[in-house]
């Protein structure tokens, strides 16, 4: 029986064979690595993967693509919402090995999918995802430039990052009204910070309103923390670098000792 793309899900199945195997060609697996697929939903990706690999993890929120995918005999089908699966257990059952997961992201929440998987990163080796062209756009932006914002600073701060494919929506079925890409990212070994837990509420001050000058935003933020030390607040937070965000948190974190 057809599977009808479901809306709330945000559904587009990749269908184009020459795009299926440029994605496959840029996630280059090898047998016996331990892959988790999110999303695989009709398993475009899904085949040709586990023919290289020998065995891959699906998760998937649909309980009839889900079904569908238990027939498969070298899937282990992992039926839930992405947002609630511990990566760090999958990869202690996968004995410590790390992780390469990949997916064909749901646009709706795309977003909510990369923050969550940031807490994971020290357990995964690399990630690919196709995602709207505008997010990826967003994820690897430098500073300066309208596309650069928290995403761009968060993201950046623990991954290395590529656009490595352009996708246009007549690949999929049903085709979106939006173009999309591939991005490669790569966790860093050693990160600047350890973990986003000063990073993210000073990211997000920063950015709250974007159009003032930090001193109306991340001002108020670090004065209420009693910072001490010297920050040029007479910009906007778009003209900031990434690299003084993080070490704007790391004297922070002196401070507070």
């Amino acid at each position: 029986m057809q599977h009808i793309a479901r809306k709330r899900f945000g559904q587009h199945f990749l269908s184009d064979g020459g795009v299926i195997d440029a994605i496959v060609n840029a996630i280059s697996p090898q047998a016996g690595q331990a892959m988790v697929e999110i999303g695989p939903g009709l398993g475009a990706l899904t085949q040709p993967l586990v023919e290289r690999l020998g065995a891959l993890t699906v998760i998937e929120l649909d309980r009839d693509l889900a079904a569908r995918l238990r027939t498969h005999a070298h899937l282990q089908v992992i039926e839930s919402d992405v947002l609630r699966v511990d990566f760090n257990a999958m990869s202690e059952a996968a004995r410590l090995n790390r992780l390469r997961v990949v997916g064909n992201l749901p646009y709706n929440i795309s977003t909510p999918i990369l923050f969550h998987l940031l807490d994971f990163a020290a357990c995964i080796q690399d990630q690919h995802f196709m995602l709207q062209k505008e997010v990826v756009d967003r994820m690897v932006a430098t500073a300066d430039t309208a596309d650069f914002g928290r995403l761009s600073v968060m993201l950046q701060w623990r991954y290395q990052m590529e656009n490595v494919l352009a996708v246009g929506p007549h690949s999929f079925t049903p085709p979106p009204r939006v173009n999309s890409a591939v991005v490669r990212m790569l966790p860093l070994a050693a990160p600047a910070l350890p973990n986003a837990a000063l990073l993210g509420p000073l990211v997000q001050a920063a950015f709250s309103q974007r159009r003032k000058l930090l001193r109306h935003t991340l001002g108020a933020y670090l004065e209420k923390h009693n910072f001490s030390g010297s920050f040029d607040l007479q910009r906007r937070a778009q003209e900031v670098p990434v690299a003084q965000y993080i070490a704007l948190a790391q004297q922070l974190a002196q401070e507070m000792g």
